[in-house]
């Protein structure tokens, strides 16, 4: 989307806000929060393209609080001022007529003005007719399944109080599996802000190893420990996990946490740094109601834990400072420090043991113990002396965090993966995790 097509956008956004709040009676407050996207679909399979298109979308949700009562509706923005401010003020009625039917709420947060702020984070991204091309050239004689997308994404957030925010970015992800004949895969993820065709040529180099190495016989594993190294986009799922009753103060509060026992004072390895950092402009910094998040938050430094995630509401009910978290307190975007193990010498540190490349399936089998059960997923193999020597078939595992990340976490690469977030439902996720790989002893796989 060009700089003239945003700006025009932007402007339609302002000029909805404020027909809305000259709509305001005095006791009303109103938050008006914006998603947009433009992005290029093109699904494959069969390294051919099996579906492609453009979408251009958009929706505003508007939030009236009154009387200790709050009610929000969500209706499509076009960007035409006619349509949507006509639409807008229907909706902004209903409301007013659905507030006296509800209960009042006693941890409501009313709005405040945050200031205004713009981020706008232009791309290089293909075009729209070279971009089948440059995706299948390098595989287009294997048996590829994806989706690719890419475009522009923004977000704004204004209130009645006069705070607006207004964030723009632009993005690729090429979501993508390598199908052996033996119909095993090798799951990719290739993303970013600006589309380089030699690292893309590079990974899929690598992607083609494990397309090879998968054909071997498979290597069956009794249940047990096995020292093991987990690709990034591996550790990517355990740390998000961590938003589903991990990182939330409320979470901590209501005594369900899985960091329950460092928040006791257990602590996790020294080598283990984990933070929010929005400097990279993946997604906005304003949260629902339009609180500015500084741009780096430690979360856990040395192993301790230093910060948790506090929304607003959280902070009301439990009289505590909130640090502009998420109505959910979910990690938005979130990054494990990096180590100092070489890409080149993973498999020796390794020596004996599993290569995990991705898992699936995760969920807390002990949340309040800290205790993850999941699946590996792909291309896993067995390492002996250092060298890849077959596939494994898949294994489930049951493991605490204070043990992968505790005392058995041996090393973290000093290379670090951005995996995307990539749903689509509904709307084009935003942000995703950066975070190296890791070798951990005596991993505890069940069977």
């Amino acid at each position: 989307m060009n700089n003239q097509k945003l700006e025009h956008l932007e402007s339609s956004f302002e000029k909805l806000c404020q027909i809305l709040l000259d709509q305001l009676h005095s006791e009303e407050y109103l938050t008006i929060e914006l998603n947009g996207e433009q992005t290029q679909f093109i699904r494959f399979n069969g390294a051919k393209v099996r579906q492609t298109g453009i979408v251009k979308d958009g929706s505003i949700k508007l939030t009236l609080i009154a009387n200790q009562k709050t009610a929000f509706s969500t209706f499509p923005f076009t960007g035409d001022q006619s349509t949507d401010s006509q639409i807008a003020v229907e909706n902004l009625n209903y409301l007013r007529q659905e507030l006296p039917q509800l209960p009042e709420d006693p941890h409501l947060v009313l709005p405040e003005n945050n200031g205004t702020s713009k981020e706008v984070y232009p791309g290089n991204l293909l075009s729209s007719d070279k971009a089948v091309n440059e995706i299948l050239s390098p595989i287009s004689e294997l048996d590829m399944t994806g989706l690719y997308t890419s475009g522009s994404i923004i977000r704004g957030n204004a209130n009645s109080l006069g705070q607006f925010h207004w964030f723009a970015t632009e993005n690729f992800i090429v979501d993508y599996s390598l199908i052996t004949p033996s119909e095993k895969a090798v799951k990719g993820i290739f993303s970013g802000q600006n589309w380089e065709h030699n690292k893309y040529l590079e990974q899929i180099k690598t992607d083609k190893d494990q397309f090879l190495a998968l054909e071997k016989p498979a290597k069956t594993l009794k249940k047990g420990g096995y020292r093991t190294y987990f690709a990034p986009a591996a550790v990517a799922d355990l740390i998000s996990i961590l938003s589903w009753g991990g990182i939330s103060e409320s979470s901590l509060r209501r005594g369900d946490s899985s960091l329950l026992k460092m928040q006791q004072g257990t602590n996790l390895s020294p080598q283990f740094f984990l933070q929010e950092n929005f400097s990279k402009g993946t997604v906005p910094r304003f949260n629902e109601l339009g609180e500015i998040a500084a741009e780096i938050l430690p979360i856990i430094s040395e192993g301790k834990l230093i910060n948790t995630l506090i929304s607003s509401r959280t902070a009301s009910e439990y009289n505590l400072t909130p640090n502009a978290a998420n109505n959910f307190e979910t990690l938005r975007s979130p990054e494990l420090l990096p180590g100092n193990l070489a890409q080149e010498d993973i498999l020796s540190t390794l020596n004996t043991g599993l290569y995990v490349s991705n898992l699936h399936y995760l969920n807390w089998s002990d949340r309040t113990g800290g205790r993850i059960t999941g699946m590996t997923r792909y291309a896993c193999f067995w390492v002996e002396n250092g060298e890849i020597v077959a596939p494994i078939e898949n294994l489930r595992f049951d493991e605490s965090l204070y043990n992968f990340w505790g005392e058995n976490l041996v090393a973290l690469t000093n290379f670090r993966e951005f995996i995307p977030r990539t749903g689509t439902y509904g709307q084009r996720s935003l942000g995703g995790i950066l975070t190296p790989g890791i070798i951990v002893n005596d991993f505890q796989f069940t069977l």
